[in-house]
């Protein structure tokens, strides 16, 4: 039986505190992998990774935090050409909002500009919080 299961050639794992200086920590670990990767600060998908990074963090020490409890970032580099962002809290009782509350508002774009930049995201539920992903598709 001859059966393939796609599996992470490189990972990075990472708890960090739910404030706003573990997003933006977030945010430098993502550029440094990256760049670890062959993905240079300057590059395009470092960029873009760097962005789904702060949204997605800020959002879980925002509307995901629980005082005490960190939040976790994992970034997958998959074998076909694909990078997984995982951004994980431990709040499951607050639903995502897409899109902004007031035309004006200051708020509630995070997630908008995560599936304008991203291949696909999604939400899955975990038994203590919820982790929200997207996909990139990496190039040089």
């Amino acid at each position: 039986m001859n059966s393939r299961i796609s599996t992470p050639t490189d990972e990075l794992s990472q708890r960090l505190s739910s404030t706003p200086r573990g997003a933006r920590l977030a945010r430098h670990l993502t550029a440094h992998q990256l760049a670890e990767w062959g993905y240079p600060h300057d590059s395009d998908v470092n960029d873009t990774a760097q962005h789904v990074v702060a949204e997605l963090a800020a959002n879980a020490v925002t509307h995901g935090r629980v005082p005490g409890r960190d939040f976790e970032l994992r970034l997958l580099r998959l074998p076909e050409g694909t990078l997984r962002i995982e951004v994980s809290d431990t709040r499951g009782d607050r639903h995502l909002r897409f899109g902004a509350r007031e035309v004006d508002g200051e708020g509630g774009r995070g997630l908008v500009v995560v599936a304008v930049l991203a291949t696909v995201w999604g939400v899955a539920h975990r038994l203590v919080g919820k982790t929200v992903w997207a996909e990139l598709r990496l190039k040089n």
